[in-house]
């Protein structure tokens, strides 16, 4: 052939790559209201950045060679806020966007090459699993399963994000749950096999929705982070969440200028905070004042709700924010806090973004139920979390801090630095139960009071400070110019800003 026949050929391969699963499944797609893969690529990344390989891929079946354009993974890298970003794409329209050996090579080479380069690795799912009968057999098993030892491989050397969207089984399940954020699309199921495999697996009828719904991940597994309606929401998520990262761990996050109204508006946390220390209210307002305005971006808003975690900015700076939320069974932290809470630590500490904690809890929760679901291992989790910690961490007590919780939360010397408001009470345990304990009297009985005005008497946090375990004691409106200085003083500048990252290997889900 000519020169100019094979560029013609090759022109025509690329065409076809293009055309994904043909116009009729795409106008199938667009009628249901959801992106097509390059679509949801284009939402995803800069315009025009998008660099792809792997685009005359195909499956290694010569029946299906034609049928299976880019062998239903779009693979390659793009910028994100000008950053670069590693990307794959799975494309539903084609065989299901089902994973073969061809299509398992595409998504080895970007992931592999994010990892040793430093570049952030995102990865849009929707799939079948595994493609049959490709994977079926000896020869099937020994072509596509088990030849990529670092498949699954999690060391936070990059950031690694995932969505999940309509229909999320295999391989597009197990990248959301090794990633540091995940996403899920509303009305999508994200499960281990489909329905129908576990139906007949277990010889009864399974709800798609308890199978692998939103819910159940949004108030059960907690192995999503971030719930939306639609695929372009699905998209920003991501490209918001890589705002706050590091390209990898060995730098620091982007700074950003804050607007000028950051600082006003700092009375109003006296306007939410109660002056009575048995009345309830939404600490997430709090954080709304204290930090850069429009700047918190919450994770797991639905699992173990007395805990809230989110990303923010404060003056510019990426912080990590742990705070008890009183809204929600007082700020008693569950075992799902607990996981939720070691879980944000070591996405913190394995990029370099410093931990601020809000305390505010009458300590753990306790009970039957709470032994079944493994509270003390859970706990233990947590508290070694906080203990492996390497980037600067900053406490604020706010009000309650009882028990081990205190510690957990960063209390004690779990910090570099630990302030309290006039309102904090920190004891062993809450003064009612105490009360009880020392003194055998319930609310009802006859000297109560008293002897509850005695437990009372030594929990004020003046003491704490004379004796300097609290660095000082400050007003709430106070707390955010504070933390701006401080956040400045322990800088790692012996190291550059970078902690030490203990964690790195941590488990992504337990």
């Amino acid at each position: 052939m000519t020169h100019e026949e094979l560029m013609i050929e090759l022109d025509d391969r690329r065409v076809a790559a293009h055309r994904m699963g043909g116009p009729e499944k795409l106008a199938n797609r667009r009628k249901k209201g959801n992106l097509n893969a390059e679509e949801r690529l284009d939402k995803l990344v800069d315009s025009g950045s998008f660099f792809e390989v792997g685009l005359l891929g195909a499956s290694v079946l010569d029946q299906d060679a034609a049928v299976t354009p880019r062998d239903g993974k779009i693979t390659g890298f793009g910028k994100v806020e000008g950053r670069d970003v590693g990307v794959v794409v799975y494309d539903f329209s084609t065989k299901g966007a089902s994973t073969s050996s061809t299509n398992s090579k595409k998504m080895t080479y970007v992931r592999n090459t994010c990892n040793r380069r430093g570049i952030p690795f995102v990865h849009v799912g929707e799939s079948t699993g595994a493609r049959l009968p490709d994977a079926m057999g000896s020869k099937g098993m020994g072509n596509m399963l088990g030849n990529d030892p670092s498949q699954f491989r999690r060391i936070r050397d990059v950031p690694w994000v995932a969505a999940a969207l309509d229909t999320s089984f295999g391989s597009s399940a197990w990248l959301c749950c090794c990633s540091d954020f995940s996403v899920m699309k509303k009305g999508s199921i994200m499960a281990v096999s489909s329905p129908r495999l576990v139906s007949m697996a277990i010889g009864e009828k399974v709800d798609i929705e308890e199978l692998g719904g939103w819910r159940l991940h949004a108030e059960h597994t907690g192995l999503i982070d971030q719930f939306v309606d639609t695929d372009e929401q699905a998209m920003q998520a991501i490209r918001r969440f890589l705002s706050y990262m590091p390209g990898n761990s060995r730098e620091l996050p982007p700074l950003m200028v804050p607007t000028e109204d950051c600082d006003s508006d700092q009375n109003g946390i006296l306007d939410i905070l109660p002056e009575s220390r048995t009345r309830v209210y939404n600490m997430k307002k709090i954080l709304e004042i204290v930090f850069d305005k429009g700047s918190l971006f919450e994770l797991k808003p639905r699992f173990g709700k007395a805990l809230v975690t989110c990303l923010a900015r404060l003056g510019g700076r990426v912080v990590g924010v742990i705070a008890n939320n009183p809204m929600t069974g007082g700020g008693a932290l569950s075992g799902q806090a607990c996981r939720k809470a070691a879980d944000f630590t070591v996405l913190c500490d394995s990029f370099n973004i410093p931990i601020i904690r809000f305390v505010d809890t009458p300590g753990f929760v306790v009970g039957t139920e709470a032994e079944k679901q493994g509270a003390p291992g859970l706990i233990m989790n947590f508290m070694n979390a906080t203990c492996l910690t390497t980037v600067p961490q900053i406490t604020v007590l706010c009000r309650k801090a009882y028990g081990r919780a205190y510690v957990a939360m960063g209390g004690g010397a779990h910090n570099d630095t630990m302030v309290a408001w006039p309102t904090a009470e920190v004891s062993f345990m809450d003064p009612v139960f105490a009360t009880f304990i020392v003194h055998g009297k319930h609310q009802d009985d006859e000297g109560f009071q008293e002897a509850y005005e005695h437990i009372c008497k030594d929990l004020n946090v003046w003491d704490m400070a004379r004796i300097f375990s609290a660095h000082d004691v400050i007003k709430p409106q106070e707390t955010r110019a504070y933390m701006i200085r401080m956040l400045e003083i322990q800088q790692r500048r012996l190291s550059d800003g970078l902690g030490e990252h203990l964690m790195r290997t941590w488990p992504s889900s337990f």
